[in-house]
């Protein structure tokens, strides 16, 4: 049988049995979640935050919100500063304490 032959059937078979890809595609992997942000956001609104940290983006915040709606916030507003600083004090505070 021919080399390139093998080649191409091997393939084909490869390509026709091979099992779904799970991962999305580049264009979407590389792109922020948040592409505007909230600057005013009172805290009283806030069910619970998360923060996101990937290489091709800025640190972004998401806060779901009590109507169960998500937006992203502004990690440049002074009450959110404060709340990291107070967190990361309490995580301090903890590993010295183990």
């Amino acid at each position: 049988m021919d080399m390139k032959l093998l080649a191409v059937v091997v393939a084909l078979t490869v390509v026709i049995y091979a099992p779904p890809s799970q991962a999305k595609p580049i264009s979407l992997v590389e792109r922020c979640y948040c592409r505007s942000t909230v600057n005013s956001l009172p805290r009283g609104y806030i069910r619970e935050l998360r923060f996101i940290h990937t290489p091709n983006c800025p640190f972004q915040v998401i806060a779901k919100l009590k109507t169960n709606k998500e937006v992203c916030v502004n990690p440049e507003i002074l009450w959110l500063q404060q709340y990291l600083k107070s967190a990361i004090k309490k995580m301090k505070k903890a590993k010295r304490a183990n």
